[in-house]
């Protein structure tokens, strides 16, 4: 989990300094357009359906290309049948780090898709036991996004996480989120 903590806090602070390499990219990829977005995510699994609210920081490389971390804090638990036993899921926490790719349908209207690694911190809780289990994951998914100005816009995607040799069962992840242009 450190170094993908690491890589999303590179990410970050090449973000920080996007105005100084703006200046030294080559016109294909400018402008470079800074972003973030705050909104839900729901998470299914073939075991449990759980929510988290989720934040990304991204910066955009031209009309095509992107690269954004995403941290996401779970707020939707579920309980399962166990054996006869209920057993409560929750997400604790995840974070991923992404390469975008956008296609320009109109000057306020993109589809995207992207691709990553991720990790994920699940708690399951019965009878009083507690048991938390990490796992990383290929994450690869698709969406679209449409801008109201040239700041305001609102988000939707789907993203599968694969785990890898992993108890967590593959997740499909659905979330909408209000964008934000910096």
């Amino acid at each position: 989990m450190r170094p993908l903590m690491l890589a999303a806090s590179a990410v970050l602070a090449a973000a920080a300094l996007v105005p100084a390499a703006a200046q030294a990219q080559s016109s294909m990829f400018q402008p470079i357009q800074p972003y973030g977005t705050i909104g839900y995510a729901g998470a299914n699994t073939d075991d449990a359906n759980v929510g988290a609210i989720q934040g990304r920081l991204g910066a955009r490389f031209g009309s095509y290309l992107g690269l954004e971390g995403e941290l996401g804090v779970g707020v939707k638990d579920d309980t399962v049948d166990v054996g006869g036993t209920p057993v409560d899921i929750k997400l604790r926490h995840q974070e991923a780090i992404y390469g975008v790719g956008f296609v320009p349908l109109t000057p306020h209207f993109d589809i995207l898709g992207r691709v990553g690694y991720g990790h994920s911190s699940i708690r399951a809780e019965s009878a009083g036991i507690s048991v938390t289990d990490g796992e990383d994951s290929w994450n690869y998914g698709a969406g679209a996004q449409y801008t109201f100005d040239d700041k305001n816009g609102v988000r939707v995607d789907y993203t599968r996480h694969n785990f890898q040799g992993s108890s967590i069962s593959d997740a499909d992840v659905w979330s909408v989120a209000y964008l934000r242009k910096f």
